[in-house]
């Protein structure tokens, strides 16, 4: 692998980082949050050109996290009711 298609991946994994936490604010936060802050680490140790938004991919995925967090918490447990 060359260190230009290394930089390319990078790049797509903060572009994918970024949409991954903002889909995760919607829809499976439990498992998009994750996702989406290991993507923008990975982009951000593999130095991409799109600094930017491999931050805002971890600050949406710890968002996402956040999101859960407060959806349990006010919800006294549960998000989901299973064969109710």
């Amino acid at each position: 692998m060359t260190k230009r298609q290394s930089i390319e991946d990078a790049d797509q994994m903060a572009v994918a980082s970024f949409v991954i936490g903002l889909l995760g604010l919607l829809v499976f936060n439990l498992v998009l949050g994750p996702c989406a802050l290991a993507l923008g680490g990975l982009a951000l140790v593999r130095q991409t050109r799109r600094r930017g938004r491999a931050l805002l991919g971890l600050a949406l995925g710890v968002a996402d996290l956040a999101v859960l967090a407060v959806s349990v918490l006010g919800s006294h447990g549960t998000i989901w009711q299973l064969g109710a």
